[in-house]
């Protein structure tokens, strides 16, 4: 959410902010609806007002014998009571309008993030790792995977549909034994505090990290009102909604493991084949809870860690800074990771981590205090990959398969798969 007295101050940068990222100006539209609410509140306090001066008058018309004067202010009092009534209706219909046009509204962008449409124009940071040069045609994970009995396309789709897969044997226990491997890094290298958050949540939750309301059609919802999360960044960051840290508790850093679920609503005909983009995976989320004025350098060491979950797994990569039209709702500035895939011969997203400013913890009301300081700061939030377990499955399948089609498995890895140095046919 943004903070609609800086609207109301800065409007042209605020349309300026909005045409970065390819929308129409719209503070005129917020400050009148502002102003529509600002106005009864306006009535309201004069109504108020006169009700309490006129209770108070009809005491001194009565003390006098007034009688006539006191019955005429008592019809006033009467009537200022339904005009106090009317007025807090209308209030709360215009605080209403307002706060729905506002949680639709995305995130300003920081102002090193370049300008442009689309990923065309994401900026490229950095590399690390060069592709292998193998001696045969690379295969694409699916393929690797079908031709080795681990990967079965077509029992997931007769019990689920398509976009689900059932991995067995080795690559089963690979794919669990990348999710271990992770959390331990991000626990014992970098701080983070590992937690088992529920995955389903409330309505308010995906509004605090601002999933809701704009992008419900990319969610599943239960019979029960309860939704599935999208990604554990859902209960991480709403571990703080409501809260009044202390300065010094800061950064919170935390790590989980969780199913993500996505109704991929906006992604008919995207990656059809394989296991690239599924209605289920596993993911390692990271979030950090930051002071104000330390996010940006929170947001390089987030980033960071994530990296050193690739250059452990021996996965080529590079970081890209997104620029303004391929950034989230909720964020104001974006690295993406990308991974080497031989089998398509193209790098592709397996992490991003994004700082999202104060966006999020104004719509959770979570604040910090300073020592004696009077008052409260919003604090910042931000989250990342640490990294999609299924796509880093995916990479590692493609980048050290070899020729023969078995899967070789980097050392840091090995400790976590029993000392096995293969995946093949034999699981």
């Amino acid at each position: 959410m943004l903070d609609l007295k800086w609207i109301r101050d800065n409007p042209s940068q605020y349309d300026a902010g909005r045409a970065r990222r390819g929308l129409d100006p719209l503070s005129a539209e917020l400050l009148a609806r502002d102003a529509a609410h600002r106005a009864v509140l306006t009535e309201l306090q004069q109504a108020q007002g006169r009700r309490n001066q006129a209770s108070k008058e009809i005491g001194a018309a009565l003390a006098a014998g007034k009688r006539d004067e006191a019955e005429r202010l008592k019809g006033e009092v009467a009537q200022l009571k339904g005009k106090l009534e009317d007025g807090e209706s209308r209030a709360r219909s215009e605080a209403a309008g307002l706060d729905a046009m506002l949680a639709e509204q995305p995130n300003l962008l920081s102002d090193d993030v370049p300008d442009g449409p689309d990923a065309s124009v994401n900026k490229e940071l950095r590399r690390w790792g060069e592709p292998a040069k193998m001696a045969f045609k690379p295969k694409e994970h699916w393929e690797l995977g079908e031709a080795l009995g681990l990967m079965d396309f077509a029992a997931a789709a007769r019990m689920s549909g398509a976009r689900f897969t059932v991995l067995k044997g080795g690559l089963a226990r690979l794919e669990r034994a990348l999710g271990q491997f992770m959390l331990d890094l991000h626990t014992r290298e970098f701080g983070y505090l590992e937690t088992s958050p529920p995955v389903l949540v409330r309505d308010t939750a995906l509004f605090g990290t601002g999933q809701l309301p704009k992008f419900a059609e990319d969610l599943f919802r239960t019979t029960s009102d309860h939704w599935l999360v999208p990604t554990a960044e859902v209960p991480l960051t709403n571990m703080v909604a409501e809260q009044i840290l202390d300065e010094s508790s800061l950064p919170l850093r935390f790590t989980a493991l969780t199913g993500c679920f996505r109704a991929e609503a906006g992604a008919a005909g995207k990656d059809t084949r394989g296991m690239l983009r599924q209605h289920q995976f596993y993911k390692v989320e990271l979030v950090s809870i930051a002071h104000p004025d330390a996010s940006e350098a929170e947001h390089q060491r987030m980033t960071s860690a994530a990296e050193e979950v690739l250059k452990r797994l021996e996965l080529p990569y590079r970081v890209v800074l997104l620029c303004a039209g391929d950034t989230g709702f909720s964020a104001r500035k974006t690295h993406d990771l990308e991974v080497w895939l031989p089998g398509q011969g193209v790098y592709r997203e397996i992490s991003s981590c994004s700082n999202c400013g104060d966006f999020q913890a104004r719509r959770m009301r979570a604040r910090m205090r300073s020592g004696a300081a009077k008052g409260t700061r919003f604090v910042h939030t931000l989250n990342g990959s640490g990294v999609a377990v299924g796509r880093a499955l995916i990479a590692l399948m493609e980048n050290h398969q070899r020729a023969d089609g078995t899967i070789a498995i980097p050392p840091a890895l090995r400790p976590y798969i029993d000392g096995r140095e293969t995946i093949g046919r034999d699981g």
